[in-house]
């Protein structure tokens, strides 16, 4: 590992920095803090740091001099000057004598750490700067292999990469997985984003026997999977593997996000465990866990498809009132109910999210007859969903839409008033509306509207209304298993035999009859 060491005159500076960070987790070696430039240069010879932290102001020697004078003996020692005085002409000489950073020592933690990765950054490209075209032509081995799945058959280039081989002295392996992480919170630039995936990336290689490499601003990881005689101490091992990769999160001050793909049993196979890894990563918006596993999601059985006939009727209801902030409401409700079910997948998400986007359009066909407009417009609109896409603002955009355009029809001067109370009918068949509402819904009197449907229709207003409802009835007979004093309420009536006597006068059989003629 790297080696750093700090200098300062400071006892409580040279302590702090000694205990607040953890060294060792970053990768560093954490050498005995030197009190002055003279000791420092007493031992820089013989314990050659690569990263030097030193005050600028010291007794004796400053810490430019030391600077001045460590880099004749080691011309590779970065050197990070960290002062109490926030003086810029300290600075310019320091960039003049080729510091390589500059920190106040009132600089946060945090701050520290990322000032020290870059230097540690620096140093490891440095180091490796003689062979930049071998390590590129690894990495696009490994994107080609693992990303891309294309097979890597010519020999020298499997002796190139020569993955996850244990050595001699290693636990026998059971199989690989591939990991993804990804890392937030250094957004204040791209170069800063940047960073981060490479902090993570250094510290996965610290804490774990594993391969890496970035790809996209992830960081995939090649991980072997122990073969152990107790499942119960693999498992174990697996948990202690993920404990040690969520250090990362508070040791570098950032949200990580964890995916870990399916468990294959020949290296070669990798790429089939990328696979799986990226088809749950879309799990990390909708639930609240920093760590997704392929095999748990496996197991998920997946949440109820539908919505109840009570919230079928809220949602027409909403859509003929033209409300957006009670469709949004409902929207998200209906959405984290979903998500809420311990077994909700991804296509039992999308499963639920077309069939109320089916409620929508059916409810859209019926209205549009009933305006005349079918021919015009189109029965339905296309739902388009990606699982990059934030599910209930997607499913709000397109319901909201529809909504819209409907009531964008039902604006026209050309549709009458009784083919605006009939597509009002149709749509709310399980009420129990009068002619007072639908006249007040319509902005007509009453006793206009009464007088117009039957001019136009050749029924009165209260048939017509049991007629709908005969319809609505027939159907909930023919497609589901509710009793029929359900099915009577649900189209508006208590009475059941009441019910029953209109809908055989309608179909000319009673509701049992017909059921057992046409349930599928």
């Amino acid at each position: 590992m790297m080696k750093i060491m700090i200098v300062d005159d400071e006892v409580i500076i040279r302590t702090g920095l000694a205990t607040v960070i953890k060294w060792d987790e970053l990768g560093l070696t954490f050498l005995e803090p030197a009190a002055s430039a003279e000791e420092a240069m007493e031992r820089i010879p013989v314990e050659q740091p690569d990263i030097l932290l030193t005050d600028i102001r010291m007794t004796g020697k400053t810490g430019l001099q030391l600077a001045e004078e460590a880099r004749e003996i080691l011309p590779s020692l970065d050197i990070i000057i960290l002062t109490g005085y926030d003086d810029f002409s300290y600075t310019q000489q320091a960039i003049r004598q080729g510091i390589n950073d500059y920190l106040l020592k009132t600089s946060r933690p945090d701050d520290i750490i990322r000032t020290v990765l870059r230097a540690k950054q620096r140093l490891e490209e440095k180091s490796h700067q003689h062979n930049q075209e071998q390590l590129a032509r690894r990495n696009h081995l490994l994107e080609k292999w693992i990303i891309h799945g294309e097979p890597i058959q010519e020999q020298n280039e499997l002796e190139e990469l020569q993955l996850l081989n244990p050595d001699s002295q290693a636990q026998q392996i059971l199989g690989y997985q591939v990991w993804m992480i990804t890392g937030s919170g250094w957004n204040e630039s791209p170069k800063k984003e940047k960073l981060l995936s490479f902090a993570i990336e250094n510290i996965c290689r610290e804490l774990l026997q594993c391969e890496t490499f970035i790809q996209q601003e992830r960081v995939i990881v090649l991980m072997p999977v122990p073969h152990m005689q107790d499942e119960r101490e693999r498992e174990l091992k697996l948990r202690r593997n993920e404990q040690a990769v969520m250090k990362i999160k508070s040791m570098l001050r950032c949200q990580l996000n964890v995916t870990i793909g399916q468990l294959v049993h020949d290296k070669v196979h990798l790429h089939d465990s990328y696979q799986s890894a990226l088809h749950i990563e879309p799990y990390h918006r909708l639930i609240n866990d920093s760590i997704i596993r392929y095999d748990d999601m496996l197991l998920r059985a997946g949440a109820p498809t539908t919505c109840t006939a009570g919230h079928e009727h809220q949602l027409i209801t909403i859509l003929l009132e033209d409300d957006p902030l009670s469709l949004k409401t409902w929207v998200n409700d209906y959405i984290q109910q979903h998500l809420a079910h311990p077994q909700f997948t991804l296509d039992s998400l999308e499963a639920a999210m077309q069939h109320v986007v089916t409620i929508v359009n059916q409810w859209l066909t019926r209205a549009q007859q009933a305006i005349d407009r079918a021919s015009l417009y189109p029965l339905s609109i296309l739902f388009r969903y990606s699982r990059e896409m934030e599910p209930s603002v997607c499913l709000f955009q397109y319901i909201h839409s529809v909504m819209k355009m409907y009531h964008h029809q039902l604006a026209s001067s050309t549709i009458s008033h009784v083919q605006k109370a009939k597509s009002f009918i149709e749509s709310n068949a399980e009420l129990d509306l009068n002619l007072q509402q639908v006249a007040n819904r319509i902005h007509i009197h009453p006793s206009h509207l009464s007088e117009l449907f039957k001019k136009e229709t050749g029924m009165t207003f209260s048939d017509y209304i049991t007629q709908q409802r005969m319809k609505r009835a027939a159907q909930l007979l023919s497609t589901t298993r509710l009793k029929v004093g359900e099915i009577a309420n649900h189209v508006g009536y208590t009475d059941v035999k009441y019910f029953s006597q209109l809908f055989k006068k309608d179909t000319g059989i009673t509701p049992s009859e017909y059921r057992e003629m046409t349930y599928q």
